[in-house]
């Protein structure tokens, strides 16, 4: 085999091993907690990885979606107690 040619093979070789070094370390440095909930589309491919089935709405127990927020009448219950 050419020398030329060997040489020029494990000048690439070492390239893309660098390359690679270089991207480990970004993703190493770059994998801090981050605070908050997680996105959900990362939700989803842990639980695919783990092979966890995600709920569904329908599995919720309803089909109406959840409500948010403060229950209804409770801020009247609160202006009361606070006239007492």
């Amino acid at each position: 085999m050419d020398i030329d040619k060997m040489l020029a093979e494990l000048r690439l070789e070492r390239e893309q091993i660098e390359e690679a070094i270089l991207t480990l370390e970004r993703l190493a440095r770059g994998r801090g907690r981050r605070r908050g909930r997680p996105p959900g589309w990362l939700k989803e491919a842990t639980a695919g990885m783990l092979g966890e089935s995600l709920p569904t709405e329908e599995s919720e127990g309803g089909s109406e979606p959840r409500r948010r927020g403060r229950p209804p009448g409770s801020k009247a219950k609160q202006s009361l107690a606070a006239e007492a």
